[in-house]
């Protein structure tokens, strides 16, 4: 059913991406691992070959291409098997810089996005706060006129690229009063002063810098203020569907490469006098998770043509995290099980995946979250307007 999706263009396209993850990130993947800090070098190296410019104008250096080559983008980073690579590089390419393009001024536009899709400047979206969580709406950080400036104070949380981009997007409430909603969308330099970050230690996603950002009486001009003041709420809201339709491919895509793996695997353990793929008991249930996959990896092309289209998929690109992270983290624990103990072991790939897949269900909106954004629309009829 996939080539009702991909060309033989988006086929080339693929072939060149894995060789150049081959050749150029998975070498050094362990380091980045380990010490939680990817080699700037590797962003220039993605910027040179255009894999930041897919979804983005030519005027600002893109290729302004459909969403399957994004798809085929986020299907094969999933496959070199660390996902704070993978989150490294796609909220850097598809949270920040989508607030660039969406919201920007021209000014900011030909500065920042530009930069960002050569890979000289990276950038982190700032949202979730201690307190806050999924809770857009509780947000504490203020950023309030000032003359032709806006002074920022709160703190945010959890934000991947949080240490080591050059510039934060950050969303902070326009107004004092608790209750408002009003917000907006700012653009904040690293080295702006009062502006502070310290590394999480996380379970998963370890090759990515996430960090905890204060903001202490941060001064910024006026026009750093992207899109109208007081809509911050609604750009966020527009722009979580295409965040939660990516959490969702890249659900099914690790998904489908433990699958893989694992029946590689399985075709070459020998155990009681046959190959594990002999066994009823695992055959049955391999059958039962590559469905499982199948259909959601379908369901997320098909909302990504609709995305493509103009169509409104806040509810389906729920639906997409929703069920993708579940049936992966489902998926990827049952394959480490079948590798019995040396599942367990770290020089195979299945411990590293079990702990980023986690993530999933969690990160961008708790599949909580999700069940009452679906609820709400199924059952009330809610509909999440987009800012006009």
């Amino acid at each position: 059913m996939t080539q009702n999706y991909f060309s033989e263009e988006h086929n080339l396209f693929r072939e060149g991406f894995r060789n150049f993850l081959a050749t150029e990130v998975v070498p050094h993947l362990d380091e980045w691992e380990r010490t939680g800090t990817i080699d700037k070098s590797i962003w220039q190296k993605f910027g040179e070959m255009g894999y930041f410019g897919i979804r983005y104008p030519e005027k600002y250096g893109g290729m302004d291409l459909d969403i399957f080559y994004l798809v085929i983008w986020l299907e094969e980073m999933q496959r070199i098997n660390s996902g704070g690579f993978a989150a490294a590089m796609w909220a850097h390419n598809y949270l920040a810089m989508t607030h660039l393009l969406k919201e920007g001024s021209e000014e900011i536009k030909q500065k920042y996005l530009t930069a960002s899709i050569s890979g000289e400047m990276i950038g982190c979206l700032c949202i979730t706060e201690p307190f806050g969580g999924s809770d857009v709406g509780a947000m504490k950080t203020t950023a309030i006129k000032n003359g032709d400036s806006y002074v920022l104070n709160g703190s945010k949380t959890f934000i991947t690229n949080g240490v080591y981009s050059d510039y934060l997007i950050v969303i902070a409430k326009t107004e004092t009063d608790p209750k408002s909603k009003a917000m907006g969308v700012f653009l904040v330099d690293r080295d702006t002063p009062g502006v502070s970050a310290s590394k999480l230690d996380k379970l998963g996603w370890r090759a990515s810098d996430t960090g905890e950002i204060a903001f202490d009486n941060v001064t910024i001009p006026a026009t750093n203020l992207m899109g109208e003041e007081g809509k911050g709420f609604y750009y966020v809201m527009q722009h979580f569907a295409l965040e939660r339709l990516i959490m969702g491919i890249n659900a099914h895509a690790r998904a489908e490469y433990a699958i893989e793996y694992t029946l590689q695997y399985m075709s070459e353990r020998i155990a009681f006098g046959k190959s594990l793929n002999k066994f009823q008991a695992l055959r049955h249930r391999m059958a039962e998770m590559a469905t499982e996959v199948e259909v959601i990896k379908i369901f997320n092309y098909q909302v990504a043509q609709n995305l493509d289209s103009g169509g409104y998929v806040v509810k389906e690109a729920c639906m997409s995290k929703l069920q993708a992270t579940r049936v992966a983290d489902q998926v990827i624990y049952d394959c480490l099980q079948f590798l019995g103990g040396y599942g367990y072991m770290e020089e195979y790939p299945l411990a590293r995946m079990l702990r980023d897949s986690r993530l999933g269900p969690i990160g961008g909106g708790t599949s909580e979250i999700l069940r009452e954004i679906i609820a709400k629309m199924l059952i009330e009829k809610k509909e999440y307007k987009t800012a006009v």
